[in-house]
């Protein structure tokens, strides 16, 4: 069976939630593509998946729940809370054989961070695979209550003379985001140097897990953060805060997490692989459906994986986002996205963006060979041969692994072609 596997998560509801075979038959009616049509079935039945409390997790979340990994040969997958960035990354460098993790749902450039030794003990590398983006847009960045009258949205300028005044009064401007060199902490160096802040000097940055991003603002121990769902909607939802801007703002269909796996263990048993990612396809499929976003919200709530309301998550699941500073936005197209737009697709253009941005922020350094890196990490080939064999429609397989020049709201474009163009025009840079 599909197991569950989170702190307090007794034996009693897992065998109610786990894939048994009532499950997997109803399954095979909903989900009606094949398992297997054109390969052999998976080396192994079971993998350990790790996973953070954020919304984006919600394919893999939904692949245990409708017993999707078992409709696929997987049926000993564990999906596993995980505390923070830090501690997924720790399992990683475990693996499942030696009590970690196989693979999570995981940030974008965080596989990158793992394979080159930029983020691990004694910088040992450790070869990563990234075989799925789980979803694009739906992160967000919120600011204290505070600093409500400054008027603060997409343009970041306007906390300039704010945190200055904070800073020359003798105290520490801080901002979170949830793990050095990942998505959240790009998303907001990006926002605030394109306002003029410079996010090494003008303010401190820290690290929070997601989930305690909440309870941190409220007791007054940052100024703001970047981090995705629920956690933005839930500091509205409270009254502690409101939210800037939705990061699709900053760039709309941005790549956000993806599914990693460690490399040997997909070398190892490349068609658990493809089950694995059949199973989380299906799921993102399902999730993109607007008639099932109740009952996901409802899902990702239960105690066992996000323990919040459900209204925590669903308003902005469908692109309704109450900015908590009297902007209240019904029908944004900033919705997270898990299949539509080549959602699904771990395009390697999105991956050398995401490479890009550390070496301006001094992770990798200038001279780093970006399509070599992500040559060697991204797996969209995998990607390919499991949408082949579940059947996906040629329409929704990307024709090229790359997406082309990318605009952002500041008028910055990135062309994956000649990223040191890109670096060259950014006005902030971590030598600055």
């Amino acid at each position: 069976m599909t197991k569950i596997s989170t702190p307090g998560f007794s034996r009693r509801t897992l065998l109610k939630t786990s894939a048994t075979a009532a499950l997997v038959a109803a399954v095979k009616t909903a989900f009606p593509s094949g398992a297997f049509a054109a390969s052999a079935g998976p080396e192994v039945t079971g993998a350990k998946l790790g996973f953070i409390a954020l919304t984006d997790a919600a394919p893999l979340i939904i692949a245990a729940e409708k017993g999707l990994f078992a409709k696929h040969g997987m049926a000993d997958v564990e999906v596993g809370k995980q505390a923070s960035w830090g501690a997924t990354r720790d399992n990683l460098v475990l693996g499942g054989a030696a009590n970690g993790i196989d693979g999570a749902h995981i940030l974008s450039p965080l596989p990158y961070l793992m394979h080159t030794g930029k983020v691990t003990q004694n910088s040992k590398p450790v070869p990563m695979a990234l075989i799925a983006r789980l979803n694009l847009d739906s992160q967000g960045i919120s600011v204290a209550k505070e600093y409500a009258q400054t008027g603060v949205q997409l343009d970041a300028s306007k906390l300039r003379e704010a945190f200055a005044k904070k800073k020359a009064a003798g105290n520490e401007v801080k901002v979170a985001m949830t793990f050095p060199g990942g998505t959240h902490d790009l998303w907001i160096r990006y926002w605030l140097a394109a306002g003029g802040i410079d996010p090494n000097t003008d303010v401190s940055t820290i690290v929070v897990p997601p989930p305690q991003m909440v309870a941190n603002m409220k007791v007054g121990n940052m100024d703001a953060f970047c981090v995705g769902e629920p956690w933005n909607e839930q500091l509205v939802n409270q009254g502690i805060g409101f939210t800037a801007c939705s990061t699709g703002e900053i760039w709309k269909g941005h790549p956000e997490k993806a599914l990693g796996m460690r490399a040997d263990w997909v070398e190892k048993n490349p068609n658990a692989a493809k089950a694995i990612l059949m199973a989380v396809m299906e799921a993102q499929q399902w999730c993109e459906d607007f008639a099932n976003k109740e009952e996901m919200a409802a899902t990702l709530g239960k105690r066992q994986w996000f323990n919040v309301p459900p209204k925590d998550v669903l308003g902005r699941l469908k692109g309704d986002i109450n900015y908590g500073n009297g902007r209240d936005v019904k029908a944004t197209g900033l919705q997270m996205k898990f299949w539509k737009d080549g959602a699904s697709y771990p395009f390697k253009s999105h991956d050398s963006w995401f490479v890009a941005e550390n070496i301006r922020w001094g992770t990798f350094a200038p001279d780093t060979d970006i399509k070599a890196i992500v040559d060697e990490v991204n797996r969209e080939d995998l990607w390919r041969e499991a949408a082949k064999d579940l059947g996906v429609a040629a329409a929704d397989i990307p024709v090229t692994s790359s997406r082309g020049k990318e605009t952002f709201f500041d008028g910055k474009v990135f062309d994956p072609e000649n990223p040191s163009a890109y670096l060259e025009s950014l006005p902030i840079k971590a030598a600055s």
